[in-house]
């Protein structure tokens, strides 16, 4: 069974972020694999070691230097990787688009990928990706069982856990609490430099948004702080709900 993994290069969840002019200064910024991402190249790798798949791909839709994820998913066990070169600015319509191809192409068993980015937190791409393949797709995933051609997924659902089944091929899209990420061993990293990637071009496809500015959220405005004896605190409060904040008192 092959199975693909979809990763995405993000900042360094640690990293400070800061903006000129609308757009992010991206100068000095670690990049690292998306985290969620990582929890799913994790599970794929397990899924090796299971002998239940017979072959982990990474793909990567991004800038040249996207290759150092695809290279850090491959140190920790993958077999190989694609680069499909897309501008970094595409939106999550363009990168499903182009991701779906390359997929379409590798003709996997299995998609798995991280459930959300932590750099625009949108949730969309693994959507996306099996609307235009036509796949099935199981979101935030804790726990999956692969037999007899179907996959059998646990997720996280509200006062409780949700399994479903679905038949494979799937897209199956992953919580972080699946497993716990391995490091790269020094051994892995060597052999990753080793380890064939295929780079193609992006399907070329429009955006359907556009991003204007980038802007900081207001700073709050500092609180009102009222200590006295209980019978002046209520009284002090009680004036500045009614004459400052101007709360609306309704009989």
């Amino acid at each position: 069974m092959k199975v693909l993994v979809c990763v995405k290069q993000t900042f360094d969840t640690e990293a400070k972020i800061d903006l000129k002019d609308g757009k992010i200064v991206d100068a000095g910024i670690n990049l690292i694999i998306n985290p969620y991402d990582e929890v799913a190249v994790e599970g794929a790798i397990q899924l090796k070691e299971k002998k239940i798949a017979s072959e982990v791909v990474i793909v990567s839709a991004g800038a040249d230097k996207a290759m150092d994820a695809i290279r850090t998913a491959l140190a920790m066990g993958a077999d190989r990787g694609i680069l499909v070169k897309q501008d970094t600015s595409a939106d999550e319509y363009a990168r499903a688009v182009a991701l779906a191809a390359a997929i379409k192409e590798e003709n996997p068993d299995l998609v798995l990928a991280g459930h959300v980015a932590a750099d625009d937190g949108s949730s969309q791409v693994p959507t996306r990706m099996a609307e235009i393949l036509g796949l099935p797709h199981v979101n935030v995933i804790t726990d999956v069982e692969i037999a007899d051609g179907k996959a059998v997924c646990t997720s996280e659902a509200d006062g409780g856990t949700q399994v479903t089944e679905v038949a494979i091929p799937a897209v199956i899209s992953s919580q972080v609490s699946w497993n716990e990420p391995r490091y790269p061993s020094m051994k892995g990293i060597m052999q990753a430099k080793k380890k064939p990637v295929a780079t193609v071009d992006a399907v070329e496809t429009e955006n359907k948004t556009t991003i204007v500015e980038y802007s900081m959220p207001p700073e709050k405005a500092a609180g009102v702080k009222i200590e006295e004896e209980p019978e002046v605190a209520a009284q002090q409060l009680a004036d500045w709900m009614l004459n400052t904040a101007k709360v609306e008192i309704k009989k």
